[in-house]
C-alpha cells in the first residue's frame, strides 16, 4: 500500500469526507492512543475505511475534546461501525471526544463466537486466516503522540488496521449464521457500549459472584 492511498486529516474529517463516508453502510474504525488507560492516555489517531478502500487517518490534538464531523459519522444510525476489540475503542472515543458509537460490530467478539476451533483471536491471526494477508504489527507499540512526524511504517500500520475489517466482517457473519450464533452476536454487540462505560468507571468483575 502506498502512502498516497489514504488521507491524513487534522483534528476532524472535512465536510466532503463526511458526506462520502455517510453513504457507506459499514465503516471500519480503529484508534491509536498513548496507552491502554483512557483516563490517563490520550487519543492520537482515528482511522476509517469504507468498502471502496477509502482510508482516512484523523489526528487528534492534545487536549482536543470534540470532532463534530467524526462524531456525526460514528453516531449515524445508517452505517455499522466495525472494530476489532470495540470495547476499548468505544470507551476511548466516548471519554476523549464524547462520541457514543452506534451501531457497531466487533470482529474480536465475532471471532470468539464463531472461531471456537482456535484460541487465536488477535487481529493479525484473524486477518491472516480470513483474508490471507499477514499484517506487519512492528509499529503497534510506538509513540503516536506526534502526528506531524509519524513514520511511513506507523502510517502504513494505522491504515492496514482498518482496511481488511469490512471483508473479515462479512466472512464472520457467514460463519456465525452457519453455526446459528448470529443472533447471540448481535446481542453481544449491543452490550459493548455499556461494558465500555463500566470500564471507564473502573468497575471490575461486576457479573462475578
Amino acid at each position: 500500500m502506498a502512502l498516497e492511498d489514504f488521507q491524513i486529516c487534522d483534528r476532524d474529517l472535512s465536510e466532503q469526507q463526511l458526506d462520502a463516508y455517510l453513504q457507506a453502510d459499514a465503516i471500519a474504525v480503529d484508534t491509536e492512543t498513548m496507552g491502554l488507560l483512557p483516563q490517563r492516555d490520550r487519543l492520537c489517531l482515528v482511522q476509517l475505511c469504507d468498502a471502496h478502500d477509502h482510508v482516512s487517518v484523523v489526528s487528534i490534538a492534545r487536549g482536543q475534546t470534540e470532532a463534530p464531523n467524526l462524531k456525526r459519522l460514528l453516531e449515524a444510525g445508517s452505517s455499522v461501525k466495525v472494530f476489532h476489540f470495540a470495547r476499548f475503542d468505544v470507551a476511548t472515543l466516548h471519554h476523549h471526544l464524547a462520541i457514543a458509537v452506534k451501531p457497531l460490530f466487533c470482529t474480536k467478539v465475532a471471532s470468539k463466537l464463531a472461531r471456537t476451533y482456535t484460541p487465536k483471536h488477535g487481529l493479525k491471526d484473524l486477518i491472516q486466516e480470513l483474508e490471507h494477508v499477514e499484517l506487519d504489527k512492528s509499529a503497534q507499540s510506538s509513540d503516536w503522540g506526534n502526528a506531524a512526524n509519524l513514520s511511513p511504517e506507523q502510517l502504513r500500520y494505522a491504515a492496514n488496521d482498518v482496511r481488511y475489517l469490512l471483508s473479515a466482517r462479512q466472512k464472520l457473519i457467514a460463519m456465525l449464521k452457519r453455526e446459528e450464533r448470529w443472533s447471540l452476536a448481535e446481542q453481544c454487540f449491543e452490550c459493548i457500549p455499556t461494558i465500555a462505560q463500566l470500564d471507564l468507571m473502573q468497575y471490575q468483575g461486576l457479573f462475578e459472584h
